[in-house]
């Protein structure tokens, strides 16, 4: 399978090639966008890129920016956009728009895109062979606040704490309250204002998270300011020591950094997002996108511990090959990559025909879902079995609910059972194949890497570096996130885990965790994950850790653990409640290899090669 990739990739080289023989280079400075101005130029580029479109004669084309800092403000291009896994408030404010475009290159030649407010960076819609290169995209007032301990006073139950420079803040009623206006005793002037309600502790030396804390409480209310930027709270916990950094935020994810909706062919080369509201990269309903030393990092310098307020790359609803290689992914509140669709709810049949299918989650909706003649699984939620195959006849928005409800009609009869209300329909069109290599994955919250498709997945050469929990998950939930689906081959291999499960979240039962929800597994007669001719391959790997958990599986058909190596260190305590190298629920068609053990070492600190600090 690891040759079709390397085919593929060839093919491609081959026509970006050619198409740049072709190629016809422009420059932004011929259309007034100069760098290191207070301009917004975000209406700029649409009249640079309609000009571009209108006169290239069908040559592929490309934008060159002179190096230096870019501005872009909210309230001059906007858009209603439904995005998968953000908040669905409308309208969104833009930086830059790309709509339709084919065959172009945005060469970002070392600049940095600023936000200024809340805003969507850069959107690329419904376009083809389109390549952002060259660029970075950050923001001067993040919605995050970091503070930094000065003193714990767990008697009293009072912490002192000093706000980052960077933080615009006043005190309301004795609640600290951030926003980007730029009179803080006015934040409702903004284009945002925060009272932070949970927070993320990180090691000052290292980066890492705190060890054992995972989300916390942050002390945001019965607050007085004792000197500039230094606050006194009732705030109890003795975990968080003097020189300890906390990332104070609140659960909204309006919008993501790079958006790629109903684009094919997409490419993402030495592009980093230092920092973006939601996720670093959404993706939804695209085919083939690579990602070649794309990253969400730190800035240096920037005293920053934390970047995006979500996941750092998402992939919902998308098809063909999907490709992250040469990735730094660091400091994320979430993972670094997320592949899966979108289950439906089946609310009502109508007949044996048609059915009313629903959006479930809220942060999942209004966005284009299905086609005629694609294939669909009904999926039985309660033990996640498929019920029956059929074909996408027609669909339509159900008139009572059009952004959330469907009225489908397949092509062949449905079973009368769906008719209860716990089944769901997966859409097997829009699953693509993944290849995820050679990348770091760092100092993050939650989890690593999570994939849920039937295609076929390959995780190579990675450095899982203190991800916090889980390193690597297997998912398919129609229950809760409506998460689509079950993985037929998974190929883990040659890859490096060090020090995952400091902290518990969602999921996180073992380094490599297989974990469906199945609220009925005793009723199940199926399996989701794997099949005859599949599984999940774990080979050729390095677990270090602390700990004792190494593979959790669930409801799977397949699992094998070949030479693989095993390092215990004492970086800290053992605590995880699963004290079971292999704990298997339900698993057909086992080969486990015992690790090759070492003796235990006391290993290096592993501090951030490029850090922010």
């Amino acid at each position: 399978m690891t040759r079709s990739f390397i085919t593929l990739a060839l093919i491609c080289s081959t026509l970006l090639i050619s198409s740049c023989t072709q190629e016809k280079v422009y420059y932004a400075k011929d259309f007034g966008i100069l760098p290191n101005t207070q301009e917004d130029y975000s209406l700029a580029f649409c009249d640079a890129f309609t000009q571009i479109a209108n006169e290239r004669n069908g040559k592929a084309a490309r934008l060159v920016l002179e190096t230096g800092d870019y501005n872009f403000y909210p309230h001059r291009l906007l858009r209603e956009l439904y995005i998968s896994n953000h908040d669905q408030d409308n309208p969104k404010h833009l930086g830059i728009l790309l709509e339709g475009m084919e065959n172009f290159t945005l060469d970002g030649n070392g600049s940095n895109f600023w936000m200024n407010g809340r805003m969507l960076p850069i959107a690329l819609l419904e376009c083809k062979n389109c390549t952002l290169e060259n660029l970075s995209i950050d923001s001067h007032i993040p919605q995050i606040t970091q503070v930094e301990i000065l003193e714990n006073n767990p008697d009293q139950k009072e912490i002192t704490y000093r706000i980052a420079d960077y933080v615009h803040y006043s005190i309301v009623d004795q609640r600290l309250v951030v926003s980007d206006a730029e009179d803080p005793s006015q934040p409702e002037l903004g284009s945002w204002h925060i009272s932070p309600t949970w927070g993320i502790a990180f090691d000052p030396n290292t980066g890492h998270l705190l060890y054992q804390t995972s989300d916390i409480g942050v002390g945001t209310q019965s607050v007085e300011e004792i000197a500039p930027r230094t606050l006194r709270a009732k705030w109890h916990d003795p975990r968080l020591l003097p020189g300890t950094q906390v990332a104070m935020r609140s659960y909204a994810r309006p919008t993501p950094g790079i958006l790629l909706s109903e684009c094919q062919q997409t490419v993402l080369r030495n592009t980093t997002v230092h920092y973006a509201e939601g996720m670093g990269l959404l993706a939804q309903v695209c085919e083939d996108i690579t990602l070649d030393h794309f990253n969400v990092a730190l800035r240096p310098g920037s005293g920053r511990y934390f970047t995006t307020q979500a996941d750092a790359t998402h992939f919902s609803g998308c098809k063909g090959l999907i490709q992250s290689t040469g990735g730094l992914y660091e400091s994320m509140m979430d993972d670094a990559i997320n592949v899966h669709g979108t289950y439906l709810r089946i609310k009502e049949r109508i007949n044996d025909y048609e059915i009313i299918a629903r959006y479930m989650h809220p942060q999942a909706y209004g966005f284009y879902w299905g086609g005629v003649g694609d294939s669909l699984h009904l999926i039985n939620s309660s033990t996640m079995e498929i019920v029956g195959e059929n074909t996408l006849l027609s669909i339509e928005p159900d008139a009572k609910d059009p952004q959330k409800s469907f009225r489908i009609r397949f092509s062949q009869p449905v079973p009368e059972e769906i008719a209860n209300g716990s089944y769901g329909i997966e859409n097997l069109e829009w699953t693509p194949r993944v290849y995820f290599a050679d990348n770091i994955i760092r100092n993050n919250r939650a989890r690593g890497a999570l994939f849920s498709t039937p295609e076929e997945v390959i995780i190579e050469r990675n450095f899982f570096d203190h991800t916090s929990g889980t390193a690597i998950l297997l998912c398919g939930d129609c229950n809760g996130w409506f998460e689509t689906g079950a993985c037929r081959r998974v190929i883990i291999r040659n890859n490096r885990f060090l020090n995952a499960l400091t902290n518990l979240f969602q999921f996180t039962n073992a380094i490599i965790s297989i974990y469906p929800v199945i609220p009925n597994l005793a009723a199940q007669q199926q399996y989701f994950h794997g099949g005859p001719d599949g599984g999940v391959w774990i080979e050729d790997n390095v677990f270090e850790t602390f700990d004792t958990p190494l593979v959790y599986a669930k409801s799977l058909d397949g699992l094998f653990f070949r030479n693989n190596t095993l390092i215990h260190n004492n970086d800290y305590n053992p605590f995880h409640w699963n004290q079971e190298a292999f704990l298997l629920e339900r698993v057909n068609r086992v080969e486990i290899i015992e690790p090759t053990p070492f003796q235990p070492v006391e290993s290096d600190a592993y501090p951030m090669d490029e850090p922010g600090i």
